[in-house]
């Protein structure tokens, strides 16, 4: 199996790439040559979902991919300019020049960089002005800056990494030379996406258990009831079979109205990308005129997969918002609430913080990382037992009972009172987090 990764950059570079590329023999790359930088959003926006990842020439395309929000920080790789790469463009504008060069303009390289260049070769005496930024910067105020410098005599020649200012610097008749990244550079890049190709892959292959559980309504000796149940059961089953053969799985009747459907990450993922988990079960509600809940448990085995869903059903049953819960191999727990709302947080608390203050307390990790989690999703941190009773859906009562939990091994205090018009006043409480 190969896996695709797309390319973009100017010509020189794509052709420099295509070379090394070679030495993979499950890479297939695609190749898309641009004259300028902002050509890179016409071609993912038609073609991002193509490809396993994507490697930009060099910084400043990705740099523009990832401000323009094109891609996503785990959706591709560039390949970086290394300090042997500006020593040799270095090289050859001293011996094109005649002289020696005593002051330059660089453009996409960051001091840090510029900074291993000069303890491992050293040309400290050469004046470098630079011009790089974590964010994208347009190749006209690129070329505006090497020209200005070189106009006013604080440069002798100019460096850099785009082509596109290069052709313009050549027009202009200013001196520039193109720093280029390294075949080593290019390799590293490419052998980087190699890896993360299939970490996912095997990723997508990890094992989902997902668990449809009927709610009952009460029981009843009526014989009209329970054949209308049984019609109902076929109706939910009708549903089921549908979503299992969209995502290639395996149905397995437990008994007692309960369905376990084996599948794999990437299936889901797929499904996931044009239907979502919450309509899935309102659609089965619908049909059936059931009510149903569902966990979902990953892992890296079955029987990982399947101590997950067990838990998601333990979370799902003690959650009367959540209609859906997720466990995840690493143990998050995502709760869905409705189609665009979810919340996230951790089975096993992994906030070092807490580990002392939890092992004198009553509350549990999960429980305190759910509460943190909702502080960050409401952006409050300053609540009352009436705040924490909507949050968690359930009774001031029980809400006042865990504040005083918390404040009693450290993880609230209080911070004042408010009054509520009558009786006593609540206790206003601060998180920590």
């Amino acid at each position: 199996m190969k896996f695709q990764i797309g390319v973009i950059g100017p010509n020189d570079s794509i052709e420099k790439i295509n070379e090394i590329g070679k030495s993979f023999n499950d890479l297939k790359l695609v190749t898309f040559p641009y004259e300028k930088t902002e050509e890179t959003k016409e071609i993912l926006e038609n073609h991002k979902n193509q490809f396993d990842y994507w490697l930009l020439s060099g910084p400043v395309p990705y740099k523009y991919a990832i401000d323009h929000n094109l891609l996503g920080l785990n959706d591709g790789h560039f390949a970086r300019l290394h300090g042997s790469s500006l020593f040799g463009t270095l090289l050859e504008a001293n011996i094109k020049e005649g002289r020696i060069i005593e002051s330059v303009s660089l453009d996409s390289i960051g001091e840090e960089e510029i900074k291993q260049v000069g303890d491992s070769y050293a040309i400290q005496h050469i004046k470098i002005n630079i011009k790089a930024s974590n964010t994208y910067i347009p190749s006209s105020e690129l070329s505006d800056f090497h020209q200005e410098l070189y106009e006013s005599g604080k440069t002798d020649v100019a460096l850099t990494c785009v082509r596109s200012v290069y052709l313009e610097l050549k027009k202009r008749g200013v001196p520039v030379y193109r720093v280029l990244q390294s075949d080593l550079s290019i390799y590293s890049a490419l052998s980087h996406l190699r890896e993360r190709a299939f970490a996912k892959q095997f990723e997508k292959k990890q094992f989902v258990i997902l668990g449809v559980e009927i709610l009952y309504p009460k029981k009843t000796d009526s014989k009209s009831i329970s054949f209308k149940l049984m019609r109902q059961e076929l109706d939910l089953n009708r549903i089921l079979i549908d979503f299992v053969e969209k995502i290639n799985g395996s149905l397995v009747s437990m008994g007692k109205g309960l369905f376990y459907i084996y599948t794999t990450k990437g299936e889901i993922e797929l499904f996931q990308k044009y239907h979502s988990p919450y309509q899935l079960i309102k659609e089965m509600e619908a049909a059936s005129g059931l009510s149903v809940q569902v966990g979902i448990g990953y892992g890296s085995t079955v029987l990982e997969a399947n101590d997950h869903v067990q838990v998601a059903f333990n979370y799902v049953q003690k959650n009367d918002e959540a209609s859906i819960v997720i466990i995840d191999e690493d143990k998050n727990v995502i709760e869905y609430n409705t189609d665009n709302e979810h919340l996230q947080y951790q089975l096993k608390s992994s906030v070092s913080k807490w580990k002392e203050k939890l092992q004198s307390g009553s509350i549990s990790a999960s429980k305190l990382s759910k509460i943190e989690s909702l502080a960050y999703h409401y952006q409050c941190f300053e609540i009352t037992s009436s705040d924490l009773a909507n949050w968690l859906n359930s009774t001031e009562r029980n809400a006042r009972r865990l504040l005083a939990e918390m404040e009693r091994i450290g993880v609230v205090e209080v911070i004042g009172e408010e009054a509520n018009g009558r009786g006593r006043p609540k206790k206003i409480y601060k998180l920590n987090v």
